[in-house]
């Protein structure tokens, strides 16, 4: 079986709902195969995506950069995981108060030098997510999760 990992930092109730969202996606009946393991960022590991097959990754942006846990998620993973988990596809869901352009050129870079491959573009939402922000937000989970196993 599969194992899709989300990583998350899910300080808000707008990051809640977005990662409910995602998360369902990703345990759609409709996809078999893969288990869906959470992390918050503080806490995975390099073994917990040396375990893992494919990533979802979840954080606010502040003050126009990812937040300090995913950044720290990076800081710990990069070199143990630097081999091993090229070309492991993701996805992205940020939650900004305005402006998300700096925290998505850092989201590129590290997973440029990562060599994983991206799914869809990361899911932006500035404000307050409505139906149609958290049913994209459903998409990126499903066709992650897709991508490891079968529909």
């Amino acid at each position: 079986m599969k194992r899709l990992l989300i990583v998350h930092h899910t300080p808000s109730p707008n990051l809640q709902a977005m990662y409910e969202a995602v998360r369902s996606g990703a345990t759609t009946d409709e996809i078999e195969g893969v288990e869906v393991v959470s992390r918050p960022a503080l806490t995975a590991s390099p073994v917990d995506v040396l375990e893992a097959d494919g990533y979802l990754l979840g954080t606010p942006v502040n003050l126009g950069y990812l937040s300090g846990a995913l950044k720290h998620f990076f800081d710990q993973i990069y070199y143990p995981c630097l081999e091993e988990t090229v070309r492991r596809p993701f996805g992205a869901y940020l939650h900004a108060g305005g402006d998300a352009a700096g925290a998505l050129r850092a989201l590129d870079s590290i997973t440029t030098g990562l060599k994983w491959r991206g799914v869809l573009p990361p899911q932006v939402v500035t404000g307050v997510p409505g139906k149609p922000e958290l049913e994209a937000c459903w998409e990126l989970g499903a066709t992650v999760a897709a991508e490891l196993g079968s529909v």
